[in-house]
């Protein structure tokens, strides 16, 4: 995090990125897409909500799964220089330095995350509507409790990534090949009954769209309106993306155990 904190290119550009995808993307679809909401008719308990509220999840998404994957290429400055050789021989348990180093890029996803949500008030994003003061002091709980484990997961993932791909190319090349996948093969900017047959599919198995509803059920609410469909969200159903989100990060844990143990440092 010093590191971070005192590069100031680093630091403008990471917390000025998620504010122009909201800026630029979301207000200039919003135009044409908030169109499909005009004039109908709202079943009982629904909410309409326009496009750029909807895509504020996806924005969130975005931004955590490019700061937390990309983190791996640090991992991989600290191989070559010797830093993680020293953290590797100390006396410090393997889990804590992995968890040392995810801290790094959770506390990133964190305020990227309250900046999001902050700009997108001033732009016209309607968080927790309806919401009493008890209930969205839940929601915004809720929301740093899946971008907590979500951001674990893809730190994990980044340094399995760091420690067993060898080159900076290399790992730049695998992240990209990652993320865009990842991003476009989820329900982040559309919803998901428009993309092709194909992308459903990938999507039910991308833990991203389980996260992204999370954010979506603790930011909008149970039940919305957008874009021409109804989208309503049960308990159940968050807790199933809370299990699968679960299951993700222990899984990429596991993994980076697996990577660190077996890891020849240079």
């Amino acid at each position: 995090m010093k590191k971070f904190f005192r590069s100031k290119y680093v630091l403008i550009t990471s917390l000025i990125q998620p504010a122009l995808w909201l800026a630029i993307y979301g207000l200039s679809m919003s135009g044409s897409l908030d169109l499909i909401n005009a004039g109908t008719s709202l079943r009982p308990g629904f909410v309409s909500v326009d496009y750029l509220t909807f895509m504020a999840a996806g924005v969130v998404s975005l931004t955590i799964l490019f700061t937390c994957l990309y983190s791996g290429t640090y991992v991989q400055f600290d191989m070559q220089f010797g830093l993680m050789k020293e953290m590797v021989a100390s006396p410090i348990k393997r889990s804590h330095i992995l968890l040392g180093l995810s801290l790094s890029g959770l506390t990133k996803a964190l305020i990227q995350t309250i900046i999001i949500l902050g700009f997108g008030l001033i732009l016209g994003v309607r968080y927790f509507i309806g919401f009493t003061i008890f209930n969205t002091i839940f929601s915004v709980l809720g929301i740093f409790l899946f971008v907590v484990l979500f951001s674990m997961g893809l730190m994990f993932l980044a340094l399995t990534l760091g420690i067993t791909i060898e080159g900076h190319d290399s790992i730049q090349s695998v992240i990209t090949l990652l993320t865009l996948p990842l991003f476009f093969a989820s329900n982040a900017l559309y919803q998901m009954n428009s993309l092709p047959i194909a992308i459903q599919i990938a999507s039910r198995f991308n833990p991203l769209s389980y996260f992204i509803n999370g954010i979506r059920y603790f930011s909008i609410g149970q039940k919305f309106y957008s874009m021409g469909t109804y989208y309503e969200f049960g308990t159940i159903d968050m807790l199933v993306s809370l299990a699968v989100i679960s299951i993700f990060t222990i899984a990429m844990y596991l993994l980076a155990m697996r990577a660190i143990k077996r890891a020849k440092m240079i």
